[in-house]
């Protein structure tokens, strides 16, 4: 049985990103939100969520 991360909410989305401009490192991001490195990566480049703005704090 394989591993299935938890769905990202814009939500999450945004704190992810505030994460990403305090320069912290996505894997450590990754397992703040128990979810796979890649998405933390497809938030980064805008491949998912490019619309959702950086939330202020955690």
């Amino acid at each position: 049985m394989s591993k299935v991360s938890p769905a990202v909410t814009p939500e999450m989305a945004a704190k992810i990103k505030h994460f990403l401009i305090t320069d912290m490192a996505q894997h450590d991001i990754a397992a703040m939100f128990k979810i796979n490195q890649g998405r933390v990566s497809e938030i980064k480049t805008g491949k998912k969520f490019g619309d959702v703005a950086p939330m202020g704090g955690a």
